[in-house]
């Protein structure tokens, strides 16, 4: 793999394709900051060889063209404080203004360009725009792992205008990339994956992939009940996807042929109305009463969510047990969540994937107990499904 730190970047002017696509208030103040850290060692090397930097990202999803709420003005502060040295701005990313600034950047000098997605031609892979992002470095980096699984002009076109040896990964990118493999291709059995989230449908083909590699399946979130009713239990109004039933059935033969064990909740705590102080009861997943549905798993499962989890070598979690974002509901994906730490804690390797599950790390303040946190929920679950990215593949041809 083509890293950064195969290279010596002295007179180097680097193009990175980073994922600042964060988070502000009303203010336009930056409320977490965990993707600007996250590429904050692959700016850093640069400079320190020698290099001048050159950053592109998108900023949310604006559809009218340059818009004030979505500018990567804002977070110029912020990155220039993590940086320790001024960040440089150009109010296009392509253009004369931006062509004039980085033909005079200097080694240690880094600047942001504005929002890749104010030109439609960003999100349309137009090889014409990706031409004139190319223009502005000598070096391409790829350190946007969150939108590898986009065949976007900065992502993948890109790539295609810098000599083989003048592109590489930069560490976000190379970490995802080594975590996954080792979780897929190179993992220490018995291995576990935990599903959570809502539907099975947005799971089917990470389900059907991950069956001929996990030695265990978890079960959980909303996608639980359509397992649940699939096999003829009383769910209550709780959320199924009656057209994935048969789906369901198909899964457990499958995983039962391949000699995988799937666990689905054996109780659940279930509430008369989605609402944090709605009533509550723990009861038999397979009885829940008409007018009440699931929203969290409940303590037998927990118990046997976490002695499936204290066993295991290798430990990938997407999705979350319940709705943890109401306190009532939270206490099954904490209990996961938990259960991971102490297994990582006896030698584990845990991957956390999936915008939810990171979420969930980071609210209970465990991203720093777990082996490996990625940063790219849709571009994690899209390379597991097919074993390729868009933003990969171009790097490595």
């Amino acid at each position: 793999m083509k890293t950064v730190e195969n290279y010596n970047f002295s007179g180097h002017k680097a193009l990175i394709r980073v994922d600042f696509n964060v988070p502000l208030d009303d203010k336009f103040c930056v409320t977490d900051d965990t993707r600007m850290r996250a590429a904050l060692p692959t700016i850093n090397k640069i400079l320190k060889d020698g290099g001048a930097v050159i950053l592109m990202s998108h900023l949310g999803r604006p559809k009218e063209g340059p818009t004030d709420k979505y500018s990567l003005k804002h977070i110029v502060d912020h990155l220039s404080k993590l940086l320790s040295r001024p960040v440089k701005f150009v109010s296009d990313c392509v253009g004369e203004e931006s062509k004039e600034v980085c033909a005079s950047l200097q080694p240690g000098d880094v600047l942001l360009l504005e929002n890749l997605r104010f030109h439609k031609e960003e999100e349309r892979g137009d090889e014409n725009f990706a031409m004139k992002l190319a223009e502005h470095g000598t070096f391409y980096v790829n350190d946007a792992f969150g939108t590898a699984h986009r065949a976007h002009a900065s992502t993948a076109v890109i790539a295609q205008y810098f000599h083989a040896d003048n592109k590489c990964f930069g560490y976000v990118m190379s970490g995802e990339l080594a975590s996954v493999d080792k979780v897929l291709n190179d993992s220490e059995k018995p291995f576990t994956a935990i599903m959570g989230g809502a539907k099975v449908s947005d799971k089917i083909l990470i389900l059907e992939q991950l069956i001929s590699k996990a030695d265990n399946i978890i079960i959980g979130g909303g996608m639980a009940f359509t397992f649940v009713k699939a096999q003829g239990g009383k769910i209550g109004k709780s959320l199924v996807e009656e057209d994935k039933l048969q789906t369901a059935l198909n899964i457990l033969a499958d995983a039962k042929k391949k000699g995988v064990n799937i666990y689905i909740p054996v109780d659940a705590v279930v509430a008369d109305n989605f609402a944090n102080d709605a009533n509550k009861k723990t009861i038999d997943i397979k009885n829940i009463p008409d007018g009440w549905m699931g929203l969290d798993i409940g303590p037998e499962t927990e118990k046997l969510y976490a002695d499936v989890i204290a066993k295991s070598r290798t430990i990938l979690w997407n999705g979350p047990m319940g709705v943890f974002e109401l306190s009532s509901f939270e206490h099954g994906t904490k209990a996961v969540a938990d259960a991971i730490v102490v297994a990582t804690k006896n030698g584990a390797f845990s991957l956390i994937g999936g915008g939810d599950s990171v979420a969930a790390i980071n609210k209970y303040d465990l991203a720093e107990q777990v082996s490996y946190v990625s940063t790219g929920g849709g571009a994690l679950l899209e390379y597991i499904e097919s074993g390729s990215l868009p933003g990969v593949d171009a790097i490595e041809k």
